[in-house]
């Protein structure tokens, strides 16, 4: 699985111009599922998500988490970030999982943050999504398991 986390002092997802999801400060993370990935992998990627130092201690180095924080997460499924670009002007999905699987593990990782952790905001799976940020750094990381 695929993890794209902001730092973001704020972020809203809406669908059909109804806010679906938002956080205050926390992470905001577009979640990408590849063919091979199961709910292990999912649960790897909520613990490096939870755990991740990206917020500033007091003497203004990351060494915080979200978890450290209290802070909000909102997860949003984005499908594209499985493309392969390494070649060509279009990208290739073939390594994405299937709608299905990406829907169900992505509903996992979801049920199990909310198990964890609060606040949990989410996308919606599938839907044409409007996603609305605050970049608070900016602060962006790649996360795979």
């Amino acid at each position: 699985m695929i993890g794209l986390l902001q730092r973001v002092s704020q972020a809203s997802v809406a669908v059909d111009n109804a806010v679906v999801g938002a956080i205050d400060r926390g992470l905001l993370v577009l979640v990408g599922v590849q063919k091979h990935d199961d709910e292990a992998r999912a649960q790897r990627l909520l613990e490096r998500l939870l755990g991740y130092r990206v917020f500033p201690d007091d003497a203004g180095r990351m060494n915080l988490s979200v978890r450290d924080t209290g802070g909000g997460l909102l997860l949003v499924p984005q499908f594209t970030l499985a493309a392969d670009t390494k070649k060509g002007t279009r990208a290739s999905f073939t390594s994405a999982a299937a709608p299905a699987d990406g829907e169900r593990l992505f509903d996992h990782l979801a049920a199990r943050a909310r198990a964890a952790h609060e606040p949990v905001a989410t996308g919606r799976f599938g839907a044409d999504m409007q996603v609305r940020l605050t970049n608070d750094g900016p602060v962006t990381f790649w996360l795979e398991s």
